[in-house]
């Protein structure tokens, strides 16, 4: 629930100073966490799919869980959005067209890969793809941050949103993405005797320090920074 909040301050204050940047690049991010923010809550349908709710009909269904939702809007959405973010905000060619073929190769593999393992698509997360959409991030953040302390940007770079957005981001990446390797402990059957409760704990404590950290970060970015022309 906290998460979500965050995650809605971010969407509201972006939304509300849409004016600011609608003359920049900066307007599809704001997009992105409305986006965000939507599909999050749609995330929810799982809490009524239970006997006597309203989604009651799904029980036993492949839709019965979320974990396809979760892949499809957030582990392969949100990365071909940031890569499709950086291709406009980059000026530098090359690096343009390293994240432009960098994400149409993740987006290739993210497809057959969910095809070969279809029946896993809906009761469990890809860790790979979780991994390689990390790589995604990281290029896309490097290269940012390379092409910043080339040129002139650099000496005002703490008025930049571009430079929270990629920072927010490559720091959240950096701290999730470890996690995804212990994903073999973490068993998503309620009562299930195997469950590894320390690590669950510990999971969620990390995604919800993560997630603050990054939307907080957009939301004071949004207010502090200054529109950029992209």
């Amino acid at each position: 629930m906290l998460t979500t909040i965050m995650e809605s301050l971010a969407a509201v204050t972006g939304l509300l100073l849409y004016k600011r940047y609608k003359f920049t690049a900066a307007k599809y991010f704001i997009y992105f966490l409305a986006y965000l923010t939507i599909c999050d809550f749609f995330s929810f349908y799982t809490r009524y799919v239970s006997p006597g709710k309203v989604f009651d009909f799904l029980i036993g269904s492949v839709f019965e869980k979320n974990h396809w939702w979760s892949t499809l809007f957030w582990g392969i959405g949100a990365i071909l959005f940031f890569g499709f973010y950086y291709h406009k905000i980059l000026e530098n060619k090359a690096f343009k067209n390293i994240v432009k073929y960098s994400s149409y190769s993740f987006l290739f593999f993210s497809i057959v890969y969910i095809a070969l393992n279809w029946d896993k698509y809906f009761n469990s997360f890809f860790p790979v793809i979780s991994i390689f959409g990390a790589v995604i991030i990281f290029l896309c953040a490097v290269l940012y941050f390379i092409e910043t302390l080339q040129s002139d940007n650099i000496l005002t770079f703490y008025r930049s949103l571009n430079f929270y957005i990629s920072a927010a981001i490559f720091v959240w990446w950096l701290i999730i993405t470890p996690l995804d390797f212990y994903d073999i402990y973490f068993t998503y059957e309620v009562g299930n005797p195997n469950r590894d409760w320390d690590f669950i704990f510990l999971r969620r404590g990390i995604y919800l320090f993560a997630n603050i950290f990054m939307y907080l970060t957009f939301t004071f970015a949004l207010i502090w920074c200054k529109p950029e022309n992209n």
